[in-house]
């Protein structure tokens, strides 16, 4: 049989007992997988190989100390997850040796079904067990259409085009989307952090993009015209207070969690844009309908309000996949 579990990562274990560990802190499977470069996702000391793209190994590197060497593994098929550069999401395949049946297990890490920028959304695949994220599980995160969303951002940078902007988001994967979005406008010059700018050559390295930023550092003076893209975790830092007072500056959030009025204020910002790399509620089922699992485990985010979202309105059987559970059914 093949049993999964949420400890330290999603853990898999087949019908011959070997555990595939994905996302794990720190990575004792018998098998190991590493999603995408983010954070919440990233080891803490790596072993020495992992089941990766040679993207993320790459940019793992940049954001921890030791990088593993990317690796294959004949039991597990990685899928573009569409989410940020070089993410997958895992595919695994066990064969039960008493009967000869072969259970499909898809974990999709953090997902987003949409094509666009240099990104390809996420293809579900036909699975029996889909381990899928809830980040946005609730149904009154809806995103309007992904061009609509961009042409909104591309206006008010044209708009604006008379102040410097400072722009908030993540490091990796909204900063890089807006940085596009700004080069799309004609903004005179575009500006980044230094965790930014070495994110940015990585996957300049790695794919058929330029995004064209200089660092920023304290010398340098905002002027009109100037986009200067910052992580989100330094909005309320006293230094982007001071430098927003200074140069005059606008200074706009950009997530999925804009949809809620309250983003705007939270961040304090003059502007917020709807902006993300998960999938929205509507994609999640959308997701879900296109693996058509006998069984959904939800896990991250609002996983018991997706979990019974699906009960009651699909034919889906799903329950939220909660750390350290121990009594999970088995396939």
């Amino acid at each position: 049989m093949t049993t999964i579990r949420h400890t330290d990562g999603i853990e898999v274990t087949l019908p011959d007992d070997r555990v595939v560990q994905a996302d794990a802190a720190a990575p004792a499977g018998d098998v190991n997988v590493l999603s995408h470069a983010h954070g919440d996702h990233l080891y803490d000391e790596p072993p020495a190989s992992m089941v990766c793209s040679e993207l993320t190994a790459a940019l793992a590197g940049v954001r921890r100390e030791t990088a593993p060497e990317p690796a294959t593994h004949p039991d597990v098929e990685l899928l573009d997850a569409g989410h940020i550069p070089g993410s997958r999401a895992t595919l695994v395949a066990g064969e039960d040796p008493a009967t000869g049946e072969t259970t499909r297990v898809l974990y999709t890490g953090d997902v987003s079904i949409r094509d666009r920028f240099y990104l390809e959304g996420f293809d579900p695949v036909p699975a029996d067990v889909l381990i899928v994220e809830a980040t946005y599980g609730t149904p009154e995160y809806v995103f309007r259409p992904q061009a609509e969303l961009e042409a909104e951002i591309v206006d008010w940078f044209e708009d604006t085009a008379d102040r410097p902007a400072i722009c908030m988001g993540y490091s990796l994967g909204r900063a890089q989307e807006i940085q596009r979005l700004a080069a799309r406008a004609g903004r005179s010059r575009l500006l980044v952090s230094d965790a930014i700018a070495d994110l940015n050559a990585v996957i300049e390295r790695h794919l058929d993009v330029r995004f064209g930023a200089e660092r920023y550092d304290e010398a340098t003076t905002l002027e009109a015209g100037d986009v200067l893209v910052l992580p989100s975790q330094t909005n309320h830092l006293a230094f982007v207070e001071q430098l927003q007072e200074s140069a005059g500056a606008l200074k706009a959030g950009f997530s999925g969690w804009a949809v809620e009025s309250a983003f705007l204020y939270q961040g304090d910002y003059d502007e917020t844009f709807v902006l993300s790399d998960h999938c929205d509620h509507t994609e999640l089922v959308e997701l879900v309908r296109g693996v058509d699992p006998e069984q959904v485990y939800v896990t991250h985010g609002s996983v018991d309000e997706f979990a019974s979202y699906l009960t009651a309105e699909t034919s889906y059987r799903a329950q939220s996949l909660q750390q350290n559970q121990t009594t999970l059914g088995d396939f």
